[in-house]
């Protein structure tokens, strides 16, 4: 391959919850372009599937960690920055589901969401940042964040801060190191999945002008573009690839 193919050849790579579903595609995207890939996951199966797949492209590691532990993210980049070298492009992907009504979701669901979405989201991103002297992060929110919906509190709480935070770091660490999000809407994965849906949750997710659901690999190629060089003058923003179920 040519180097208009492989644009991100020499760069590094790391992808929290990249064993799977939307964070399995982006590592994916990334590998195919380029980039030596770490993947981290809590504990899946399927991991040993991925890495041998990313393998096909270049060199890369898998490990497993939990997000919400401060000493696994710091031991977990100090593992990437010996084996394959500072990260160039850090995605915060790992995420949790829970639906419930208000009255029904206790304080520890409400705490495990926001554990692993958003304390999540604020350690790889600091860890990142203490490390990386330039390059792009990229934070996966939701379009739930900007719609919210019922029965999902917690979820909608926590990708809303996912936005702020980039938000926030974008302007903190311009001008060296671009921080975005992309806020997917409704993607077929093992997460959300179209077979296992009810006939009301699935009219409601296509109600969309676009009335299907994205891919992952529709969310993998808006995270290859802001990696790249094309993507040099976007920070702080939030891409909505949601068939228009919000529109900015």
């Amino acid at each position: 391959m040519n180097e208009y193919n492989r644009p991100l050849a020499g760069k590094v790579a790391l992808v929290t919850g990249g064993s799977r579903g939307i964070g399995r595609g982006i590592a994916l995207a990334l590998a195919k372009a380029g980039a030596k890939v770490a993947i981290c996951h809590p504990g899946d199966e399927r991991a040993a599937q991925t890495l041998a797949e990313l393998q096909q492209y270049g060199e890369a590691l898998e490990r497993c960690a939990d997000v919400t532990s401060e000493a696994a993210m710091v031991a977990l980049f100090d593992q990437v920055c010996t084996l394959l070298g500072t990260p160039d492009i850090v995605v915060s992907n790992a995420g949790i589901l829970h639906e419930a009504p208000l009255v029904e979701t206790s304080a520890a669901d409400f705490d495990r969401v926001l554990d692993v979405n958003l304390r999540g989201c604020f350690l790889v991103n600091r860890e990142a940042a203490r490390r990386m002297k330039s390059g792009r992060i990229i934070n996966i929110a939701s379009d739930l964040a900007l719609l919210g919906r019922e029965r999902m509190t917690a979820y909608c709480a926590s990708k809303g801060g996912v936005i702020s935070l980039t938000r926030s770091l974008a302007r903190e660490l311009a001008p060296h190191i671009l921080v975005n999000a992309i806020a997917p809407g409704s993607i077929d994965t093992d997460m959300t999945s179209v077979d296992s849906m009810s006939p009301e949750a699935l009219a409601k997710d296509l109600a969309t002008p676009l009335a299907r659901f994205g891919t992952v690999e529709e969310i993998a190629a808006t995270a290859r573009f802001l990696a790249g060089p094309e993507a040099g003058f976007i920070t702080g923003q939030c891409f909505g690839v949601n068939g228009g179920s919000v529109m900015y």
